[in-house]
């Protein structure tokens, strides 16, 4: 007697499912991307120094189309994320603005690559030493960063206070210093600029964001209902 097999709900998932989880993926691949393409370019490019230079200065020079478009790219895998959070997360509290501040830090990586930062601290080799002077792209790169940042904190604070309401406490928590842990080092290069506590810090929080995205990322992807 022939018999029947059920699909099982636990492994099938509806067109619309998919489509979230695939948005969603976006978000768990940017931050591995733009971390790798970034050391890869630190660690090979001469002059470059970890401990004194930002990532942003990779964009100059003969090889700064490749941190161009790792800007380019990252931001555009942070908007598609930002469409998925927006999906798997409504229509509770936490789904609009959430995705919104998301969206405009990735709009923010894209306008940073696109408006070059300018060439500073002797990179890429020949420039002199110490800060340079400010030019109308740098001042934009500049601009972009501080808009981007301050949505990906608000956006740390934002989905923190859904996640405790979905009784995801440890999220929530890791949300929360997530968001402190980024405004600390945003603000202490922003002051202390050319320090190499200061580079070190920020670049310590930048890596530590780019994780919480990704975990939070894959949270969501697995708990779209199907």
């Amino acid at each position: 007697m022939p018999t029947t097999t059920l699909p099982n709900p636990a492994t099938t998932c509806t067109p619309a499912v998919r489509v979230t989880r695939s948005l969603l993926g976006y978000g768990v691949i940017a931050g591995p991307f733009y971390v790798i393409v970034s050391l890869a370019q630190a660690l090979t490019r001469p002059g470059f120094d970890l401990t004194r230079h930002e990532w942003s200065l990779l964009a100059n020079g003969a090889l700064g189309w490749i941190q161009t478009g790792n800007f380019v790219l990252t931001g555009l895998m942070v908007v598609a994320a930002a469409v998925g959070f927006r999906r798997a997360l409504r229509p509770a509290p936490g789904s609009v603005w959430a995705p919104r501040l998301l969206a405009v830090y990735g709009l923010s990586l894209i306008g940073a690559g696109i408006l070059r930062a300018d060439p500073a601290d002797g990179f890429p080799l020949g420039t002199p030493p110490g800060p340079a002077a400010v030019s109308w792209h740098g001042l934009g790169h500049l601009a972009a960063g501080a808009i981007g940042f301050t949505c990906l904190v608000a956006a740390c604070f934002v989905l923190a206070r859904r996640l405790r309401a979905d009784a995801r406490s440890g999220l929530a928590i890791w949300s929360r210093v997530t968001g402190i842990g980024f405004l600390a080092g945003f603000v202490g290069i922003a002051a202390g600029s050319g320090s190499v506590a200061a580079n070190l810090a920020f670049t310590a929080a930048v890596i530590a964001a780019w994780i919480w995205l990704s975990a939070l990322s894959a949270h969501l992807s697995r708990t779209v209902p199907n």
